[in-house]
């Protein structure tokens, strides 16, 4: 492991981070400037959205400038501006302009890591490799839990965000001096997506890769403060340990997925057992009655580590790209993915203001959620099971 790459691992930590905090500062964001569930679902959407609609440039951007100038200078505008909107913030729509920056700044970070491990890394090594710099990364899913409550009640949380405004400007000036370009590609055509698209299995595999990420998405990036406090009265400091454990949840999972191809020698049956187990487990959330905390907490954390296959589907798409196509066919997997949860979060912010706001209990509201999730899951699944199965 280079240092270019366990800092890109670093960075990614930020956008783990960013994906996930909101559902944690739910509670003081709605004291202080008067948000909304459905506010801050949709905010939370916009970070996925705006992530994904910067794929096609920055997979662009990876192929004719390289990562190291890609990855540095967008998140230093949208990392560093994006977590000082909130420092200055005073009502709900300057939340959504900070995560929608924030959502542009992260988003090369993670293509950049896979685009320098596809050029200079053993195609052999990639799935493990990618699975590994996930899992690191994913750790900011637990910073985002339980540690952002500490540093809540010790720094309030505009200070918290100002400090995380000035740890993203110094890791993407961290990311200019450090990481490497691989060397240039002399190619006569570059290509474009549509010659992505132009490969049979991609039509198989964008349909899963869209929706495998929706329900730990959804819970971990903002309905776990609003669950909790709905149904069972929890307060922040419950918030913040039910939000720990599913981040620990993501992260082991994201980590077990790797080994689990290496063992049982496919990706593919890997990727569709586990997402199955997330699909299943939501349908079991609606059957049963919402009346044991930490029984729904753990049904939760079991779709958020089955939930975490997304660096192995994309690897599974990944084997399918020329390598002068590596950047853009690795990005669009991403925004596929991304333009899936950040859709979705607006999606089941309408349907939870729907039901709510017509009279419905919060328990039929978030019943309403988990099949909405399981039913996505199970579509994506139907169109898998036409996948080539392709290992390194």
């Amino acid at each position: 492991m280079r240092k270019d790459i366990i800092l890109l691992g670093l960075a990614y930590v930020l956008s783990q981070f960013y994906r996930s905090f909101l559902s944690v500062l739910t509670i003081p964001l709605q004291r202080d400037l008067g948000a909304t569930a459905e506010q801050l679902a949709s905010a939370s959407g916009l970070w996925f959205l705006f992530f994904a609609a910067s794929q096609i440039p920055v997979g662009a951007m990876l192929d004719r400038i390289g990562p190291r100038r890609t990855a540095a200078w967008l998140l230093l505008a949208g990392g560093g501006g994006g977590a000082g909107m909130f420092v200055i913030a005073t009502a709900p729509w300057h939340i959504s302009v900070g995560m929608a920056l924030l959502g542009i700044g992260c988003a090369p970070v993670l293509m950049a890591a896979y685009y320098i491990l596809a050029r200079d890394f053993p195609s052999s090594q990639f799935s493990v490799l990618a699975g590994l710099i996930v899992g690191i990364g994913t750790s900011g899913s637990i910073f985002s839990s339980l540690p952002l409550v500490w540093a809540v009640d010790l720094m309030g949380w505009r200070g918290t965000m100002a400090a995380l405004s000035g740890l993203s400007i110094a890791a993407a000036l961290g990311l200019l001096a450090i990481v490497r370009d691989p060397q240039r590609l002399v190619v006569e055509n570059h290509g474009s997506l549509l010659d992505i698209l132009k490969i049979p299995a991609m039509w198989a595999l964008l349909p899963l890769m869209t929706v495998c990420y929706l329900p730990a998405g959804g819970f971990r990036g903002v309905w776990t403060g609003p669950y909790l406090n709905e149904l069972y009265g929890a307060d922040f400091d419950t918030v913040g340990v039910v939000a720990l454990i599913l981040g620990i949840a993501v992260v082991t999972g994201t980590l077990a997925y790797g080994p689990a191809e290496r063992i049982l020698r496919t990706r593919k049956w890997v990727i569709f057992g586990g997402s199955l187990i997330a699909a299943a487990t939501c349908f079991v959330l609606i059957a049963l009655p919402h009346d044991a905390m930490w029984r729904s907490v753990i049904l939760i954390a079991v779709i958020c580590f089955f939930s975490a296959c997304y660096p192995l589907m994309i690897s599974h798409g990944r084997a399918f790209f020329p390598p002068h196509l590596i950047g853009r066919g690795v990005t669009l997997m991403n925004l596929c993915g991304m333009l899936g949860v950040g859709g979705s979060q607006i999606i089941t912010g309408r349907i939870h203001t729907a039901i709510t706001e017509g009279g419905g209990a919060p328990a039929e509201a978030y019943n309403a959620l988990f099949l909405f999730y399981g039913a996505a899951l199970g579509i994506g699944l139907i169109a898998y099971l036409f996948a080539p199965d392709r290992t390194d």
